[in-house]
């Protein structure tokens, strides 16, 4: 075999293995923000996505009459560019809040403070990527806000976007996790690596989120 194929087959494979196991939160880039991830097993959402999660044993989601949805947060603080801005963070944030309040009412009381018939829900959004289209081999860079590498040519490639989570569903009395779920989930493309990301790049994968959560079983 040529050294042209050997390198051909090499970035072949490379590609096929980071496409496999692209679909999931790999555990290099768990955050730290939960706080056992040995105990996350491989699952299927509600929307038929992959994730990785943990539930309580005998957990009986029937016993919680109210949800009370934390801020997400970022975990740990993020370093905004000149692609994603400050206010695009904090829009995400807030509108994955108002999203998950507005699929959860749905199955239970909203409320603003806990008490023992309350689930908790607590969320870390943990990286947001924004890399060229087409360049499939990169390391997402967890807890930033990375900008994958690019020639100059490539500037002109649509970017994909990429945005992962961390989520804690707890008792209300107890403080207790009952709960656990890491996934990531695909934005739309942007036209290239000058277009600021917005929140509405975001909105379809966080409305899934937020279905997912009305629509969880344990």
């Amino acid at each position: 075999m040529t050294r042209q194929l050997l390198v051909t087959f090499a970035l072949t494979t490379s590609l096929l293995l980071a496409g496999c196991s692209s679909s999931t939160t790999k555990p290099e880039q768990y955050s730290g923000f939960l706080p056992d991830y040995s105990i996350l097993k491989p699952a299927t959402s509600a929307s038929g996505a992959p994730v990785m999660r943990w539930v309580k044993p005998g957990l009986d989601l029937s016993r919680y009459s109210s949800v009370l949805v934390e801020q997400p947060q970022f975990y740990p603080k993020p370093k905004p560019s000149d692609q994603v801005s400050q206010k695009t963070l904090n829009d995400v944030s807030n509108y994955l809040q108002q999203a998950m309040k507005r699929e959860l009412a749905g199955r239970l009381t909203v409320v603003s403070q806990a008490n023992a018939d309350t689930l908790v829900i607590r969320s870390a959004i943990t990286a947001v990527d924004v890399s060229a289209e087409g360049l499939k081999v990169y390391e997402v860079i967890p807890i930033a806000l990375a900008v994958a590498a690019a020639s100059t040519a490539a500037g002109t490639r649509d970017e994909d976007t990429t945005i992962y989570v961390e989520l804690q569903a707890l008792d209300g009395g107890t403080s207790q996790p009952v709960a656990e779920v890491v996934r990531k989930g695909t934005g739309l493309q942007l036209e290239n690596n000058s277009t600021q990301l917005t929140v509405k790049d975001l909105a379809p994968v966080l409305d899934t989120w937020a279905k997912d959560a009305r629509n969880f079983k344990p």
